[in-house]
């Protein structure tokens, strides 16, 4: 499916919506490497170009410090699931405050170089259309606060082959494949088994 065939079902769900005093949250889905962040880019420029407004979120922005993710004792995948964001802050800091009319987001942006957190104020519009990017998104906190659920489905070795040459700052290639084999792809794999993102999804695109 197309970015603008996404678009499209997108822009019908909300059309269709029956609560229009809030903001209509879409979870965009799917495991490292699936090409998440390409697409929110096309069907944002697309929402845009129909006169909607749209708000997009990275979830990727909102991981914890440090400390509070690694040498915790827990095993690397454990740590990447569990322990990478504070989920039941993003409950109440973004979810609930997108479903409760509220005027603004007030949440904590993680900056990488500094391992440090800078407060940033958003505001919310009761009537766009919220793209909520990243992995994991239908972990049980979270599942049933979105409208409308698009998953990623992209082959595997393609995934693979695109994080382990994207992602230099983990280090040399071995570096990156043995972080991805003792931490990442573990964690992918149970939030496969546990949620069962694919059957849950609205809709998945095959990439």
């Amino acid at each position: 499916m197309a970015a603008n065939e996404i678009t499209k079902s997108i822009l019908f769900q909300y059309s269709g919506r029956t609560n229009k005093n809030r903001p209509f949250l879409v979870a965009i889905d799917g495991l490292s490497g699936a090409g998440k962040t390409t697409l929110i880019k096309r069907i944002e420029s697309e929402i845009r170009s129909n006169e909607y407004k749209v708000m997009i979120i990275h979830i990727d922005d909102h991981i914890v410090k440090r400390n509070k993710r690694y040498d915790t004792g827990h095993e690397e995948w454990y740590e990447y699931y569990y322990l990478q964001w504070d989920v039941d802050m993003l409950v109440s800091h973004l979810f609930k405050t997108l479903h409760n009319n509220s005027l603004e987001l007030v949440l904590p942006y993680y900056n990488h170089s500094t391992d440090s957190f800078t407060t940033k104020q958003t505001p919310i519009l009761s009537d766009a259309i919220v793209l909520i990017e990243g992995i994991f998104l239908q972990r049980k906190e979270w599942q049933s606060f979105y409208d409308y659920i698009i998953f990623l489905d992209c082959p595997r070795e393609i995934r693979y082959k695109r994080v382990l040459e994207r992602d230099s700052y983990i280090g040399d290639y071995q570096a990156r494949l043995d972080k991805y084999k003792r931490r990442y792809w573990p964690g992918e794999d149970h939030y496969m088994k546990e949620e069962k993102p694919i059957e849950n999804a609205d809709v998945v695109i095959d990439i």
